[in-house]
This record gives C-alpha cells, sequence and structure tokens, in this order.
C-alpha cells in the first residue's frame, strides 16, 4: 500500500480506503462486514468511512462494534462521518448544515463510532438555509474541542468551497482541506476542471467515491441484468437510471476487451486509472464480497501496466475528456 498526503495537509491516506454505504447493515451482514474491514485494515488501509445517514446510523453504529472488537492502535486508522441528511429523522433541526444539527450529530456520530474523534468530518451536501459562516465556525469548534481533527465538504461546488474558505480566512479559522466527489471515467469534470484552481491555490484532498461508477464499470451489466447488485436496489433507481445506458455499455465493453488484453480486470483498470490522478488522495472502495475486495485492493500492483500509450487507448474509447476553460 502506498499513502498520499490529504491535499495540503501533512496527514497521510492510503491510495485505497474502505467504505460502507449501502452495504454496512444494509446489503451484507455482520460478519463479512467485519471480514472486509478486517482484510482492508492487512493490506495497509488505514481510512475508513462512513456517515450519519448510512442505513440510518446503524453503518456507523456496526463500524464502531468492528473497530472495538479489533481493539486496532487508533493512530494507525482514520475514520470518518458526514453531516448533512440526518439519521432517518426529518423534524427541524435534524438535518442540514446549522449549528445545533452540526453539533448533536457530531456528538451522535461518536458515540455509534465508539471513537473519541472523528479524523475526517465532511459537510455531506451544500446548505442553502444555513448562512456558510454558522457552518464553517462550527466545524472550527468542534476542532478546538477536540472531537473531529480535519474537516471538509462532499459534492460542494468549487465557488461554494471557496467561500468557504474566504469566510474563514477573514475570521483567521480553520477552512475545509478535503472534498468528497464522485470521480470515475463517466464521472470527471468537477475533480479534473471544476477544482483546477482550488488544486493550485488553497489546496484540496480529495476522497473519491464511486470509482467504478456504481459497478458500471465491471462485467456485471455486459448481459442480462443481474440480481443482487448495488444498482438493483431501489433506492438507487436515480443511479441506475443515470448509469445503465446503451452508450455506457458499448464503451464498457470495449473498456473489458482492453482489459483483457492487459491481462487485467476491467474493476482494476478503472480504480488504478482514478488512483492515477495526482489530484485523488485515496479512492473510497466498497465491495459485497470478500473476493472482490481482494480484486480491488490489488489494483495498485496494475498502476505500471498504465502506461501513458495505454491511457491514450483508454481516452479514445471514453471519448469524454472535460474540456478545460481557454484562460
Amino acid at each position: 500500500m502506498e499513502y498520499n498526503f490529504l491535499g495540503k495537509t501533512g496527514l497521510q491516506v492510503s491510495q485505497l480506503s474502505f467504505g460502507s454505504w449501502v452495504t454496512f447493515a444494509n446489503q451484507i451482514d455482520n460478519k463479512l462486514s467485519e471480514k472486509l474491514m478486517a482484510l482492508a485494515y492487512e493490506q495497509g488501509v488505514n481510512f475508513f468511512d462512513n456517515a450519519e445517514i448510512y442505513a440510518e446510523g446503524k453503518s456507523e453504529e456496526l463500524m464502531g462494534t468492528i473497530l472495538k472488537k479489533m481493539n486496532w492502535d487508533r493512530t494507525s486508522y482514520l475514520v470518518s462521518s458526514k453531516v448533512f441528511f440526518g439519521d432517518g429523522r426529518k423534524k427541524p433541526n435534524q438535518t442540514g448544515l446549522n449549528r445545533k444539527h452540526i453539533m448533536e450529530a457530531c456528538h451522535a456520530s461518536l458515540k455509534r463510532l465508539r471513537v473519541d474523534y472523528i479524523d475526517l468530518y465532511f459537510c455531506h451536501r451544500p446548505d442553502k438555509n444555513t448562512p456558510i459562516e454558522e457552518t464553517v465556525r462550527t466545524m472550527n469548534t468542534l476542532i478546538q474541542q477536540g472531537k473531529i481533527l480535519y474537516w471538509g465538504t462532499s459534492e460542494w461546488s468549487a465557488q461554494e468551497i471557496m467561500e468557504a474558505h474566504m469566510v474563514a480566512r477573514s475570521l483567521n479559522i480553520e477552512g475545509p482541506v478535503m472534498e468528497q466527489p464522485q470521480y470515475n471515467m463517466f464521472y470527471r469534470e468537477k475533480v479534473e476542471v471544476e477544482f483546477n484552481q482550488i488544486f493550485k491555490t488553497v489546496g484540496l484532498g480529495t476522497t473519491i467515491w464511486s470509482p467504478l461508477a456504481s459497478g458500471l464499470l465491471t462485467n456485471k451489466y455486459l448481459g442480462k441484468f443481474p440480481e443482487n447488485t448495488r444498482l438493483g436496489r431501489e433506492e438507487l433507481d436515480w443511479l441506475k437510471e443515470r448509469a445503465i445506458t446503451e452508450d455506457n455499455l458499448k464503451i464498457v465493453r470495449k473498456l473489458n476487451k482492453l482489459a483483457l488484453t492487459l491481462d487485467i480486470s476491467l474493476p482494476q483498470m478503472a480504480i488504478a486509472w482514478c488512483v492515477k490522478n495526482p489530484n485523488v488522495s485515496t479512492v473510497i472502495l466498497g465491495a459485497s464480497k470478500v473476493s472482490q475486495l481482494e480484486e480491488n485492493l490489488k489494483s495498485l500492483d496494475m498502476l505500471p501496466v498504465l502506461t501513458d500509450e495505454v491511457l491514450r487507448h483508454i481516452e479514445e474509447l471514453l471519448d469524454n475528456k472535460p474540456k478545460k476553460p481557454a484562460f
């Protein structure tokens, strides 16, 4: 396992990390969840991703139980949570980025995860109803209290991130240091173009999600739609409709053919492609099988296969390189 610095911070994060979205306390049983976390840790993964909304808090409870049982050295791993959507309750102040919800959500996540502090705390979405100064001040308060170490955003725009930085700078307090965007061969604009200036100026770590486009960048969907897959879940119909199109499948078939000629799997090629981007701090892996995680963790071994020539070939097959502004 190799490690990257998280943006301009001094924090080192494994190039591959492990997340619990959809799977923990939902798609897979508790014993398998434990096996997957143990395997990831044994292979050098030091970042485990979670959120208050995942399985309405049960994902954090399960991860906390596993962390307690494993009794790993707390200095050897990072754990995250995210605040905005709440844990299933929908009354006023039980969601959003107002001071009350952020403080209460953080305390609840600490309790569920069974840790004294959360390493990375994300604002899961921007909140149009809360002044950004209120959110920035509250995150800084949590850092001062030692309840979180770093704060960042997830699926915020470059403009929103920079507004948070401007507020933090004017108040001489901590601004966001990382963002968790979707990034894969089919979803590139935000990481490759929109955040380009932020990488150069204030710096931005990225903990990217969905490197396999929710399973599209595998061979699962090349034939008849399979059962018991992530995109087959009712709550993810929005992802399925966006991902499983005939045009996308045509590209995936060509990519799969290329991967076979390189003697690697399509998922390994897709994950390694994400890791190749120097602005990607860590790629979050999800898994519902031990064999799946074992295969995907080997993606780093495939990095030498992705030569400049192979990358150009991939670019030709994708034909979707985002255009950068001329200025």
